[in-house]
């Protein structure tokens, strides 16, 4: 649908479109939404599965029409980045291991600064294939330009849309904290109100999510604060024009960008795992933090904590032991992710491990 012709025939006769295909791949799909009606009589009439291929640059399951047209006819796949155990060529499952009781072993050891060439490179393909940190950043602005003048009208008919480069900044600055819409918006001029619509629209738009908190009792999640957390470290880097000389002079900023990294490749393991998973985050209000929780439909755990540097000692662990000792037999295990390549246990099921494991291989 970014042919002109196409989508001219989409729009003007979307019954006579879609009755001249037997099979058929559409791509960018919300921009034709009077589509979705004409399919859906389609599928009806010929129940045949796979007939129909939808792509989109936005959550379709989102768009008022689809939902309505069809649900319970179609199946959702979400496409996140490249997982650094895809361009690894490795199949393990961290999150099942890990509830397993195991880690991955070390198949690529990647510490110092060849992690964080990982971690500023992020994952699309479009970025990862450019040898260069300028021309990631160059293709990630325009990337980014495009689905701020272009996707977001076609999922929100929003035209005023002046604002939203400056609020995608503010959220990028604020990358694994809690949502304050009221602040949020106000760096731009934005209510409360407003800012938590557009901070929707870019959840749409995959481009980030909220994370819920975790709590012993499920039902008080809802009155927690959520945490922002982008998908994908190389669209931040960009957002924040991160540099690698930057991080080898001063780290502050990349401890936000290590987090964003480890969050998105276990989302993205969450995709391919046997079981199902829901990726949280605990804080307390004396402050004591982990900075993701994992949980099984069982509601069993496993913590994850990042640190940015090379070294560990008992305070980096503070967390961990803190949500081990409040879920208690539902604990499976906690794990400190570091940049280092020595997988050490550090008593009580809590293990100090490389960041690196993410993309390894079984034991």
């Amino acid at each position: 649908m970014d042919d002109e012709l196409a989508l001219l025939s989409a729009k003007e006769d979307p019954t006579g479109f879609i009755r001249s295909i037997d099979c058929v791949v559409i791509d960018e799909i919300q921009r034709a939404p009077k589509l979705l009606l004409a399919i859906k009589k389609s599928v009806d009439e010929d129940r045949r599965p796979g007939r129909f291929l939808l792509t989109g640059s936005a959550n379709l399951m989102a768009l008022p029409t689809m939902a309505d047209s069809l649900a319970g006819r179609m199946e959702t796949l979400h496409l996140l980045p490249l997982s650094q155990s895809e361009m690894a060529l490795q199949s393990a499952n961290w999150i099942d291991s890990a509830f397993a009781g195991r880690i991955l072993q070390l198949s690529e050891a990647s510490e110092g600064s060849d992690l964080v060439q990982r971690v500023l490179r992020g994952g699309y393909p479009e970025a990862v294939s450019r040898p260069t940190p300028r021309r990631r950043a160059a293709w990630a602005k325009q990337y980014m330009d495009a689905i701020i003048q272009r996707d977001v009208r076609d999922i929100s008919g929003i035209e005023k849309i002046d604002q939203l480069p400056g609020f995608l900044n503010a959220l990028a600055q604020t990358a694994g904290q809690m949502c304050n819409y009221a602040q949020l918006g106000g760096q731009v001029r934005l209510d409360a109100k407003t800012a938590a619509s557009y901070l929707g629209i870019f959840e749409q738009m995959y481009l980030l999510q909220r994370v819920e908190v975790w709590a012993r009792n499920r039902l008080s999640r809802v009155v927690k604060s959520s945490k922002l957390q982008f998908l994908d470290s190389g669209l931040l880097t960009a957002l924040l024009e991160l540099s690698t000389e930057e991080v080898e002079k001063n780290r502050t900023r990349f401890g936000n960008v290590l987090e964003t990294f480890v969050f998105s490749e276990l989302l993205k393991h969450t995709t391919t795992a046997d079981s199902t998973y829901k990726l949280l985050y605990y804080r307390d209000v004396d402050k004591v933090e982990v900075d993701v929780v994992i949980e099984n439909s069982a509601g069993q755990l496993v913590g994850v904590e990042v640190k940015a540097s090379a070294t560990v000692n008992q305070h980096d662990l503070k967390g961990l032991k803190k949500l081990a000792k409040l879920s208690g037999d539902q604990f499976k295990i906690g794990v400190l992710l570091y940049d280092g390549k020595e997988t050490l246990p550090m008593g009580n099921n809590i293990w100090a491990a490389p960041i690196s494991t993410l993309w390894g291989k079984a034991r």
